[in-house]
């Protein structure tokens, strides 16, 4: 007999599972991606999203709006960019003789911040107050944005002329770094045949993804991924992993406690994503080179070796002990 509880992660586990197959149906071949954007959309956090361009980075995150009936927004981040241009301003209305706020596209479920780094510091500091506080203060008025809301940003790793790095204290805010890389063969091939029958121009279309929840529904599926059980041993293997890379050779500076919070909030959704109701150790490796990978700093002598960031964590993966399931 199937008690309630069982019930409920059967629901919010076939919900979540349909979300996925919609998605995989219109974005081909970055099956990877999609369940790391989803193991962060359901702990309610942020992803900075690194690859070239042409990936389809704003199909996925249009798809994914989608599924559940979302709002969504894109920033194009440029030079000239100012932090109004983000988060809106106050103005004075002729018309109605007073001043009134006009809001900004920070305010959506789903924002899009493409190419980021490519704006300077005074306007990614826009995002930092509504990543980390889900508001927008505007002349001393504090106003929320909707719920859910995650930032997914985007920046291009070959053209580095023009670009701002982005700071520690933005990049920490981001719950998991997401590297998209070029499908194979055939799913390019795949790829190409949907882009180019019986449309105009290169946009695929995601009208055949139909919402299957609403925006109510997506906060229930967040709320219930924070009551997956982790064992004690798992959250002590979580924390060993980070505290390991403040002295491991070869990475200079390594992840704050805000690391470990981070570790365990993925591998609770990322045991949803598979229909457990508990976190194994496998969970935490899992989710591991995502989270970690911008939250740690190599010396330059690793870089002149060649190796990067995954490389360095999944060395260190391998010392760390996990505890027996």
């Amino acid at each position: 007999m199937i008690n309630d509880e069982n019930q409920e992660l059967l629901k919010h586990f076939q919900l979540i599972a349909s979300i996925r197959n919609q998605i995989n149906s219109v974005f081909v071949g970055q099956d990877k991606v999609v369940k790391e954007v989803l193991v962060a959309f359901l702990s309610a956090g942020h992803v900075l999203i690194e690859g070239v361009p042409g990936l389809g980075k704003t199909l996925l995150v249009r798809a994914l709006a989608n599924c559940f009936s979302g709002e969504f927004s894109r920033v194009q981040f440029t030079p000239d960019l100012m932090p109004s241009d983000i988060t809106g301003h106050v103005m004075f209305d002729n018309e109605l003789n007073q001043f009134r706020i006009r809001k900004g596209p920070v305010f959506t479920n789903l924002l899009l911040a493409d190419e980021i780094n490519r704006a300077p510091a005074k306007s990614q500091s826009a995002l930092l107050e509504v990543m980390q506080e889900q508001q927008v203060t505007l002349e001393g008025k504090p106003l929320e944005v909707p719920q859910p809301f995650m930032v997914l940003a985007t920046q291009n790793p070959i053209e580095q002329e023009g670009t701002y790095p982005l700071p520690e204290a933005q990049l920490d805010r981001f719950l998991v770094k997401i590297k998209i890389d070029y499908p194979d063969s055939d799913q390019e091939v795949e790829m190409v045949k949907k882009v180019t029958y019986g449309q105009l121009g290169d946009k695929i279309d995601v009208s055949s993804i139909k919402p299957n929840s609403t925006p109510e529904t997506i906060s229930q599926l967040q709320s219930f991924a924070t009551t997956i059980e982790v064992d004690d041993a798992v959250t002590e293997y979580a924390v060993s992993i980070i505290r390991k890379t403040r002295n491991w050779p070869g990475i200079a500076i390594g992840s704050g406690p805000r690391g470990g919070i981070a570790l365990i909030r993925c591998a609770r959704a990322q045991a949803l994503l598979h229909g457990r109701d508990f976190v194994i150790p496998d969970d935490i490796k899992d989710v591991a080179t995502p989270v970690l990978r911008h939250r740690i700093s190599l010396s330059p002598e690793l870089e002149l070796e060649g190796l990067n960031e995954d490389q360095v964590i999944n060395a260190l993966l391998a010392k760390v002990e996990a505890p027996r399931q």
